[in-house]
């Protein structure tokens, strides 16, 4: 079921997934960089931009799915030039709308989609399909850690770029780089796709799918990852105006950002390495229950510069560490056929708690002036999820051998 002929290089999906994930990564890590300057430009409350981005996230999540199901059709490389062309749509309609409905379409739908179709569910499908099981958790580590590296490397340049030309210009100028992505997606075409024809499958759309839902183990995955959704994207959208609220200078929040997505780097290849020498769903347990303990010392002890970037540094290391082990548990269940479908549904899960931490962590500041209530949602739902995944079964599926139509 995993053992698949390579049709690309290793080093080629690396490299090529990995300069994708970096810019497609790298620009959304920024996003909360732009909710004042827009915020304070419209008039509008911190709610209506939250709620742009928390629209973004189920979109992608959304999408995803689909998103998943076309390329493990058609294969990867169309998906990722449709996704590029919208991205910089998406861009350029957040750089120049002022309407909140608009606004919501372009910032929150558009990008969404795009992102489905530029992110891990993506390349982590070709490095299903191309890459052998022993080495795929690690070759899916490199790739979160280039989705890291993008965000330590894009969002203090995303902060200059807005102090040197403007918030309007700088989304311009991020639109036109994100069409980099169409170059890099030929390097990923897959010659089992040519002539658009799906290679012979053991299982339907539908029937990979019912196998999925009634799956307990699959379930659970999908319920701890809702988590890793709500605490990064709180943390990432709304942590530079907690920040300012607490008066600390701009460069502060780009700096614990950026330490973020540096410390990142090391967590996720540490969880994909990792992965081939532990079990994954203990890997993720201890993540999540990691992330609770850190929230709440950060919450407890005083606020300054240093505790600051200290709460980034460890929170990195745990940040975006979920992604390898989360897909390599999908891919020993039940192979790599569809996987960046399964991979899709799963990660919609993400999405939706993406929506809700980030909305509510707009909508609870603007009832209580503060971001408390959200903090300590946090730290409750890693305790939640720690204990979660511990009982997830990561054995290949047994099924009927018997091979169906595709």
């Amino acid at each position: 079921m995993d053992n698949k002929p390579n049709s690309l290089s290793t080093a080629q999906i690396l490299i090529c997934g990995a300069a994708i994930v970096t810019l497609a990564m790298g620009i959304r890590h920024g996003f909360g960089l732009w909710l004042q300057p827009i915020t304070q430009e419209y008039g509008w409350d911190r709610e209506s931009f939250s709620l742009a981005i928390a629209i973004q996230n189920l979109s992608w999540g959304f999408f995803g799915i689909f998103a998943g199901m076309l390329a493990d059709r058609f294969g990867a490389f169309r998906v990722l030039i449709a996704g590029a062309i919208f991205y910089a749509l998406g861009l350029c309609g957040m750089a120049f709308t002022s309407q909140p409905l608009l606004f919501i379409l372009t910032t929150g739908v558009l990008i969404g989609a795009a992102q489905a179709g530029t992110t891990y569910a993506i390349i982590y499908g070709i490095i299903g399909r191309n890459i052998a099981a022993e080495r795929r958790s690690w070759a899916m580590g490199v790739a979160a850690a280039a989705g890291s590296f993008g965000q330590f490397l894009m969002v203090p340049v995303e902060g200059q770029l807005i102090y040197q030309l403007g918030w309007h210009n700088a989304l311009t100028v991020l639109a036109v780089a994100v069409l980099l992505i169409i170059p890099l997606a030929y390097g990923l075409r897959e010659s089992s796709f040519a002539g658009g024809k799906a290679p012979v499958r053991d299982q339907t759309i539908l029937q990979a799918l019912r196998e999925a839902a009634r799956y307990p183990s699959f379930q659970w995955l999908m319920a701890g990852y809702f988590v890793c959704g709500f605490q990064v994207v709180f943390i990432g959208v709304h942590m530079p105006s907690y920040l300012r609220d607490h008066d600390f200078a701009p460069h502060v929040a780009a700096y614990s950002l950026g330490l973020i997505g540096l410390f990142n780097v090391i967590g996720t290849y540490a969880a994909g390495l990792l992965g081939q020498r532990i079990a994954n769903r203990k890997i993720l347990s201890g993540i999540y229950l990691a992330r609770a303990v850190v929230i709440s010392v950060f919450v407890i002890a005083p606020l300054t510069p240093t505790s600051v970037y200290i709460f980034s540094a460890v929170m990195g290391v745990l940040w975006l560490s979920t992604v390898p082990p989360t897909n390599a548990i999908v891919a020993g269940i039940f192979g790599v056929s569809h996987l960046s479908m399964l991979g899709g549904f799963v990660f919609f899960s993400h999405q939706i708690g993406s929506f809700m931490g980030v909305w509510l962590g707009g909508l609870l500041y603007d009832t209580t002036g503060s971001y408390d209530v959200v903090w300590y949602l946090a730290i409750a739902l890693g305790l939640i999820a720690s204990a979660l995944n511990l009982p997830i079964n990561e054995a290949s599926i047994e099924r009927n051998n018997q091979l169906q139509p595709a």
